[in-house]
C-alpha cells in the first residue's frame, strides 16, 4: 500500500542574518527557515508528521522568548497545519495520529490544535519533556500539551531499516509508517520514514539543518546554522555519529527521499507537485 503525502510549512522563521543562517544575502537582512511537517494520508485517518506552530502560538503572536529575539516567526494564520489542512479540503478533526520528531517548542505548537489524535514519539523525548533538566526547560513548552494528551511512546526496540537500528511500526498505523531514533538534537530526537509509490521519504527532523551538511566530499552549513546545531545538541558525539549515517544513507541510496525540518531548498523541491 502507498501512501500519499502533503507538504507543508508550519512556521516560516526569520533568523536575523541571510549571510549566516541561508549562506547566501545579506549579513544584514533576516534569514528563512521553515517548518517542514508532513501530512499523510492512510486508511487510519489523517496523520501529522510534526505540527509546527499552532493557532495559539499565532493568536498570542509569541512562542518563546529565545525563539522570538533570535529567529521570530512570521505568525501567519495560514501556515498553521489547521489552515492548511482545511485548504487542502480535508477536516482537521480527521488527524487521527501525530508523530513528533521531538516535543521543541516549533515542531510541538500545534498539539493543541488537535486534541483527539494519539501522540506518538520516542519515549526517551517523552520522558525528558516530562522531567526535562537545566536546558531542557528552555527548549520545552509544556503549555503547548496542557491538554489530556493520547501519548503513545516507543522503546528503541525494532528491526533495521537500511542499517539503521531499532525501527519499529508505530500502534494503530500502517507499518509503511516507522519511527527510526536519532538521538543528538534531543535525547529522544527521531526520524520518521515514510513508503509512497515513489519510494521512501525520511524526515530527519533536526538531524541536520541544511542539505550542504549532507554532500561529500566538503560539506557545507552556513555558520549560524552551525552554531545553532552545535548550541542546541543535547549529545555531540550521537549527533555528529548520525549526521555521518544520514549523509551514507543519502549518498548510497538515491532511492531513499531525506530532507530536514527547516531547510526551505528542500522544501521547495517537494512543494512543486504538492504531494509524494
Amino acid at each position: 500500500m502507498s501512501l500519499k503525502v502533503h507538504h507543508l510549512n508550519c512556521g516560516t522563521l526569520c533568523p536575523f542574518s541571510q549571510a549566516l543562517f541561508n549562506g547566501k544575502g545579506s549579513l544584514k537582512e533576516p534569514g528563512e527557515l521553515i517548518c517542514h511537517c508532513l501530512l499523510i494520508e492512510t486508511p487510519q485517518g489523517l496523520v501529522l508528521v510534526d505540527t509546527g506552530l499552532g493557532k495559539n502560538d499565532v493568536e498570542r503572536r509569541s512562542s518563546s522568548l529565545l525563539l522570538d529575539l533570535l529567529s521570530p516567526p512570521r505568525y501567519e494564520l495560514r501556515e498553521t497545519a489547521w489552515e492548511q489542512i482545511l485548504a487542502l479540503g480535508f477536516d482537521p478533526k480527521d488527524v487521527r495520529h501525530i508523530i513528533l520528531t521531538h516535543l521543541d517548542l516549533d515542531h510541538a505548537g500545534g498539539l493543541l490544535d488537535f486534541p483527539n489524535a494519539r501522540v506518538h514519539l520516542h519515549r526517551q523525548e517523552y520522558r525528558s519533556a516530562k522531567s526535562p533538566n537545566f536546558i531542557e526547560q528552555f527548549r520545552y513548552l509544556p503549555s503547548q500539551w496542557q491538554h489530556h494528551v493520547k501519548w503513545q511512546s516507543y522503546e528503541p526496540l525494532g528491526e533495521k531499516w537500511f542499517g539503521f537500528e531499532a525501527v519499529r511500526p508505530l500502534v494503530g498505523l500502517s507499518e509503511d509508517i516507522l519511527l527510526i531514533p536519532l538521538p543528538g538534537h534531543t535525547r529522544g530526537h527521531s526520524g520518521i520514514a515514510i513508503k509512497t509509490e515513489k519510494g521512501w521519504l525520511l524526515h530527519c527532523g533536526d538531524a541536520y539543518f541544511d542539505h550542504r551538511q549532507l554532500k561529500p566530499p566538503i560539506p557545507y552549513c552556513p555558520p549560524g546554522l552551525m552554531l545553532t546545531q552545535v548550541l542546541e545538541s543535547s549529545n555531540h558525539l550521537s549527533w555528529s555519529y548520525n549526521l555521518i549515517r544520514l549523509t551514507w544513507l543519502k549518498n548510497t541510496h538515491p532511492e531513499i527521499h531525506i530532507f530536514c525540518a527547516h531547510d526551505p531548498h528542500e522544501f521547495k523541491s517537494y512543494t512543486s507537485s504538492k504531494t509524494t
